[in-house]
C-alpha cells in the first residue's frame, strides 16, 4: 500500500497574486473583488485536496494573516512564509517543516489555483506517482500543477516559466493521466472560462457563476 502524502500549498497574498486575472469577466470589481476571487480559488482547491484519499496533511505556506486564518477553518495547517524568497522557497520551507515530523514522508506541492479540482483526480494522480518523484503538467503542457517526492527524498521544486520541462529534465516522472480538473490551473480569464466548463467549486461559483451549459 502506497504511503499517504503530505501536501504543501503555497499561497501568495490574495491582493497581490494572479495579476492577469484582474478584471476577469463576472468577478467583483476593484482590488477587493480581485482578492476575493484569488482566495476563492484557494478555498475550492483546499476543500478538494483535504477530501482526497491518500492525503494525510495539507500545509499552507503564506504571508497574509486574514487569508491564512480562513484557510485554517477548512482544516488545513498554515505557517507563515519566511522572507520573500518566492514560490520555490516557500515550498522548501514547508517541506522542511513536514520532514521534521516524518523524515521518510512523501511530500507534494499543489498549486492553489485549481477551483474545479475533484478529490478523486488528485487521489488518482498521487496513486499513479507510486512513491516516485513525479509531476503533472498543466493543460497547456508547460506549467506544473502537482509535484510529488519519493519517500524521504527531496521534492526539488522548480516552479516558474517552463516548469514542466524543468521538472522532467531534473528526473521527475511525467504523469500520463487525463486528470482534467487537476491540470486546469487558473492564471488568465481564458483559464477561468475553461475551469467553469469543468464545474467550479462552490466558493468560486458564488463569484463568477456556473456556465449556462456544458458541452
Amino acid at each position: 500500500m502506497a504511503r499517504e502524502v503530505d501536501l504543501i500549498v503555497p499561497m501568495k497574498p490574495p491582493h497581490a497574486g494572479k495579476s492577469r486575472l484582474r478584471g476577469a469577466a463576472g468577478t467583483p470589481p476593484g482590488a477587493g473583488g480581485h482578492a476575493e476571487l484569488v482566495l476563492a480559488l484557494a478555498v475550492d482547491t483546499l476543500n478538494a485536496a483535504i477530501g482526497a484519499a491518500g492525503v494525510r496533511r495539507v500545509l499552507v505556506v503564506g504571508t497574509d494573516p486574514t487569508a491564512l486564518a480562513e484557510l485554517t477553518e477548512l482544516g488545513a495547517e498554515v505557517v507563515r512564509e519566511r522572507g520573500a524568497g518566492g514560490l520555490n522557497a516557500a515550498l522548501r520551507h514547508g517541506e522542511t517543516l513536514l520532514r521534521r515530523d516524518d523524515p521518510w514522508s512523501v511530500v507534494a506541492a499543489l498549486q492553489a489555483d485549481l477551483p474545479a479540482l475533484r478529490s478523486v483526480e488528485l487521489a488518482e494522480a498521487l496513486a499513479e506517482a507510486d512513491e516516485r518523484r513525479a509531476f503533472l503538467a498543466d493543460r497547456h503542457g508547460t506549467g506544473t500543477t502537482l509535484l510529488v517526492s519519493a519517500p524521504g527524498a527531496p521534492l526539488g521544486p522548480l516552479f516558474g516559466t517552463g516548469s514542466a520541462l524543468a521538472h522532467l529534465e531534473s528526473g521527475a516522472v511525467a504523469l500520463d493521466l487525463p486528470a482534467a480538473t487537476l491540470r486546469s490551473d487558473v492564471d488568465t480569464p481564458a483559464d477561468l472560462v475553461h475551469a467553469r466548463t469543468l464545474g467550479l467549486g462552490s466558493r468560486t461559483t458564488q463569484l463568477v457563476g456556473a456556465p449556462c451549459c456544458v458541452t
